[in-house]
């Protein structure tokens, strides 16, 4: 069987880039049991929850769901358990420093598959306020309507495609 080529996403926590500010992002590899990575393959994961955590000097991803593989028996895995997440020890104290910040936390963006290794994209994050969140809403509609417009104008004039 041909190894795997390119990149899979088997997850995406699309509420973060809403949710938080995103000022640095890092991939980490992830330790998984074998049923996770066969569940993962299924396509099945959600990041909403989660978030990454410093015991000792490792970092943890905790609060994602992976469910139980459907075809698992008693070596099935916890569907919430805590993971380790595998990265370079400068990384990894670019990382501390930042997230020991007041305000910053650790958030995941992504859930992957790349060259056959499964793999999370990480940030470094900070909350957004409620009126910053409706500032963004409120410049994408703009950004919308004035492209709308633009191209109803170019079609009244007929030089529309």
């Amino acid at each position: 069987m041909a190894k795997e080529q390119g990149r899979k996403v088997v997850a995406s926590n699309k509420k973060a880039r809403h949710d938080y500010l995103i000022e640095d992002t890092f991939e980490a590899g992830i330790v998984l049991m074998g049923t996770e990575v066969k569940s993962l393959r299924m396509g099945r994961a959600s990041l909403i929850d989660g978030y990454g955590t410093f015991r000792g000097d490792e970092l943890w991803l905790e609060g994602v769901h992976i469910p139980e593989y459907v075809n698992g028996n008693w070596t099935n895995h916890t569907p919430r358990r805590r993971r380790k997440l595998l990265l370079h020890r400068a990384e990894l104290a670019k990382i501390m420093k930042k997230s020991s910040e007041t305000g910053h936390t650790i958030v995941p963006l992504q859930l992957y598959f790349k060259d056959g290794h499964a793999k999370v994209e990480i940030a470094i994050a900070k909350g957004k306020r409620q009126y910053d969140k409706r500032h963004a809403l409120r410049e994408r509609q703009d950004t919308r309507d004035t492209q709308r417009a633009l191209s109803q104008a170019r079609r009244a004039s007929g030089n529309g495609r």
